[in-house]
């Protein structure tokens, strides 16, 4: 057995800091950016915002007076517009004042809704209390969960305020009056039952089915129903009818503290003379430059020491690989956008029905990226089209063979479907196979099983469920 030396020549991919930076800007939506761009300030003293007005006297400042030795420093003399002024085809926003933009309009600017307890509480103040029933109401509303139920037991507010278990009672009876209907209720029975009440609803079919058929009700038995009540199927469906226009969960519509309420878009798609127009939305992001004084350390004239001029240079390259990691996202998904529009413009001109099977590896050959790269630009993003607002994942679609010899993404087979079980007879509903064969009909060829999966994916009921007598 024989020994040597050989000499290979490999290539690796080393995760440095500054590669996991850029990966981690790509990924993130612009909300998210924005938040990230902020903690970079607390550890970076060399990144600094930079506003309009300071922007114009910095020039006319620099222009006056010359930094010594910007020459050779120039590769550091990085600042967010300069960086993008040959970017203005992204969208990147260079107003002269923030405030006249659209975005900034009043109408933008909404008040934060009220939670479900401070509703509650804005109510109980109006009403005419001792201060024990005010205390007792106060403390009632604050064990009722975001759905609206109380969470607690009489017995124990009782014990744990030292009151009357019927002053308990009253004030309870008190808040289940309150808007919105249902509130205050200890379990869904309840819940309706308030709500019956509250809304005035004179359908005694209804009461009886909250009172005793629930579970029958989930599971659909109506003859079973039908049956124990002495009346017709008809009947128990119209009273089922009314009883799905009631909330079994009447705090939901209010906001919590940790709730989103708003999504934005990190593109705009708008359609300007027959042709779209990529903006890419970046006006929460805040506008970042490196600090010229720091910068000066590094400077030859400038006799600091030698741990100082470190701790600067390591700080002025994590900031100017931060601000190419922001372009670079930009360019990333103003290319990702680019190619959506080229692949999905009849989508975007016509609707979902129009909407082609598209997967990563089609736009990473498009764009000439990484299915990763594109994995990651396209991840918590949100796309304004004219069709509506989509997460971009949205787009990357599976598809079915179709007679023409093309495919048709699942998305618009999911809104055939819609559409077919829309159009049905009620009384004698489509079962799977039968819509499978409508599919064909239509020169698309579906399983049963895969017509069960979409119409369970799209919240339809199965053909029992859906039959009207």
């Amino acid at each position: 057995m024989g020994y040597g030396l050989n000499i290979e020549q490999t290539q690796k991919l080393i995760m440095t800091p500054e590669l996991r930076q850029a990966i981690t800007v790509l990924q993130l939506s612009a909300l998210d950016l924005s938040m990230y761009i902020e903690e970079q300030f607390q550890e970076n003293p060399l990144l600094e915002l930079r506003e309009e007005e300071a922007d114009k006297g910095s020039e006319l400042a620099a222009k006056e007076k010359p930094v010594e030795g910007e020459e050779q420093k120039r590769e550091y003399d990085l600042d967010w517009e300069e960086y993008f002024q040959d970017s203005s085809d992204l969208g990147f926003a260079r107003q002269e004042k923030q405030w006249e933009q659209p975005e900034y309009s009043y109408e933008n600017f909404v008040s934060k809704a009220p939670t479900l307890s401070e509703y509650l509480l804005s109510q109980l103040y109006l009403c005419t209390c001792t201060i024990n029933d005010m205390r007792i109401g106060e403390y009632l509303i604050g064990n009722i969960d975001e759905k609206g139920y109380l969470r607690v037991s009489l017995e124990e507010v009782a014990s744990q305020l030292k009151a009357d278990a019927d002053d308990v009672d009253r004030v309870l009876r008190l808040i289940q009056s309150f808007d919105p209907a249902g509130v205050g209720a200890r379990n869904l029975e309840e819940c309706l039952l308030i709500q019956y009440k509250l809304l005035g609803i004179k359908n005694d079919n209804v009461k009886r089915l909250i009172e005793g058929h629930l579970e029958d009700l989930a599971k659909g038995k109506l003859s079973k129903i039908a049956h124990e009540l002495g009346v017709t199927v008809k009947e128990v469906q119209l009273a089922t009818d009314i009883l799905k226009t009631l909330d079994p969960k009447p705090g939901r519509n209010f906001s919590s503290p940790n709730e989103n309420r708003y999504i934005v878009p990190d593109i705009v798609l708008e359609k300007v003379s027959g042709e779209y127009v990529i903006l890419i939305n970046d006006v929460y992001i805040p506008r970042i430059m490196i600090n010229s004084t720091y910068r000066s350390v590094l400077t030859k004239d400038k006799n600091y020491d030698v741990d100082t001029r470190r701790f600067v240079e390591s700080k002025l390259n994590a900031a100017a690989w931060l601000i190419r990691s922001i372009e670079q996202r930009r360019l990333t998904l103003y290319k990702v956008a680019n190619c959506l529009v080229e692949m999905q413009r009849d989508f975007l001109d016509h609707g979902i029905k129009y909407l082609k099977p598209l997967n990563l590896k089609m736009v990473a050959e498009k764009v000439g990226l990484h299915e990763s790269t594109i994995s990651r630009a396209t991840s918590n993003k949100y796309i304004q089209t004219p069709q509506g607002v989509f997460e971009m994942k949205y787009f990357f679609s599976t598809g079915l063979n179709n007679a023409a010899g093309t495919t048709t993404s699942s998305e618009c087979i999911k809104k055939m479907l819609q559409e077919i079980v829309a159009g049905e007879d009620s009384r004698i509903p489509l079962n799977d196979q039968k819509i499978s064969e409508i599919f064909k009909q239509k020169g698309i060829s579906i399983s049963r099983r895969t017509v069960a999966k979409y119409r369970d994916e799209l919240g339809i009921p199965c053909i029992g469920k859906r039959k009207r007598y």
